[in-house]
């Protein structure tokens, strides 16, 4: 059993960094949104998007706190800024560091509206509606399959409890399927059919815009 279960073992430090990547992606990204609202309201004010990231430092602050990952992220970009990098640069710097699609498209934007130098406040001003009202749909998605998530984990647990209850009141009724050659490999099958349910359930509900 400890061989057999061995493999399992070693992936699950890979599987839960993975986990914890992306649960910490999903913070920033909802951090993101909300930076996003600071944003535009800054270029609407009439703020140069230099101005308009060291403006919003202070009110990200006061909604996520000074360790928040978004304020951490945008005092660094202020003080690369400062030191004479220029914004496109820092912004990629930014999309790199992040992973986050949204924070890719949002530098891409910015990087093309400078080289053509159209209207930039107007053009960021705009991006940064687009991709907060995208975040809102994908929260709003997030929402409506929730119950369905959490079914989900219910029906992945289902199987053990069978066989945990069906051994605990009837000791022996297994042994047909794990004591015998046929019975193993008749299980192995199932346990292969169950990951397979398994995968192919989080990808149905893992929904991407």
């Amino acid at each position: 059993m400890f061989l057999w279960m061995l493999p399992f073992a070693l992936a699950g430090p890979a599987l839960e960094r993975n986990r914890l990547l992306e649960k910490r992606k999903k913070e920033l990204a909802g951090q993101f949104k909300e930076s996003m609202m600071v944003v535009a309201s800054s270029l609407s004010a009439g703020y140069s998007i230099e101005n308009a990231l060291a403006s919003s430092v202070n009110e990200l602050s006061v909604l996520f706190g000074q360790r928040g990952m978004i304020v951490q992220e945008f005092a660094f970009m202020v003080q690369q800024i400062r030191t004479n990098r220029s914004v496109e640069h820092v912004l990629e710097d930014f999309a790199q560091r992040s992973g986050l699609e949204d924070v890719q498209n949002f530098a891409e934007v910015f990087s093309v509206a400078k080289r053509s130098s159209g209207n930039v406040g107007g053009i960021m001003r705009h991006t940064a509606e687009v991709i907060r009202d995208k975040m809102q749909v994908r929260e709003e998605i997030l929402t409506m399959t929730a119950s369905r998530q959490f079914e989900q984990k219910i029906m992945n647990m289902i199987p053990f409890f069978i066989v945990f209850y069906v051994e605990s009141a009837s000791p022996g009724f297994f042994s047909q399927m794990y004591g015998t050659s046929m019975g193993r490999v008749l299980m192995s099958g199932c346990l292969a059919v169950y990951l397979i349910s398994y995968v192919l359930a989080k990808k149905i509900l893992d929904i991407e815009i």
